[in-house]
């Protein structure tokens, strides 16, 4: 399974690219999409979707997984989160992609084991499960920790439960 993690931003948006094998990640590509300083909210998008069409034409995913929009204290700058991360999984469904989407606590749990850690835990740990020379930008690590959280969800409990067409919410099977 190839996976397709995106940390959408309105200035800068991380996508990183992986294969599942078994319980084996490899890192396969990882970057930034990155808007027009001071543009307009319509070249924003623009910007968003083509480099998104960009990425599933050139590393062809199965699956996608998107960090999903936590609120912040500035409703202005949560509208224009919001707003991008529309405009991505815009893209990714013109695509034809399944999406998952998982809270940065989901993300950081499945990565490093603490819901509360920081950027350069999860940088470091991203960096160690995908066996990288290197740490990745802070919205490429981001972008690939969200496809490694998706890989372990879809391996897992969850995602074999999610094929019998159950799943689990705040710890419950429905």
């Amino acid at each position: 399974m190839r996976v397709l993690g995106i940390d959408p931003g309105s200035r800068i948006a991380g996508f990183g690219v992986i294969d599942v094998v078994g319980q084996q990640r490899s890192y396969v590509a990882s970057g930034c999409i990155k808007t027009p300083v001071g543009g307009t909210l319509p070249e924003r998008v623009k910007t968003l979707l083509d480099g998104i069409a960009q990425i599933v034409e050139t590393y062809r995913p199965d699956v996608a997984a998107v960090e999903i929009v936590f609120v912040n204290v500035n409703p202005q700058s949560t509208l224009l989160l919001g707003q991008a991360r529309g405009a991505v999984i815009a893209a990714l469904v013109l695509a034809g992609l399944p999406i998952a989407e998982y809270t940065a606590l989901q993300v950081k749990q499945a990565v490093v084991g603490n819901g509360h850690a920081d950027k350069d835990q999860v940088g470091h740990m991203v960096q160690r499960l995908l066996r990288l020379s290197g740490i990745p930008q802070a919205d490429a690590a981001d972008a690939l920790a969200v496809a490694l959280a998706h890989s372990q969800h879809a391996s897992g409990v969850a995602g074999q439960l999610q094929k019998q067409g159950r799943s689990i919410r705040r710890g419950r099977l429905i």
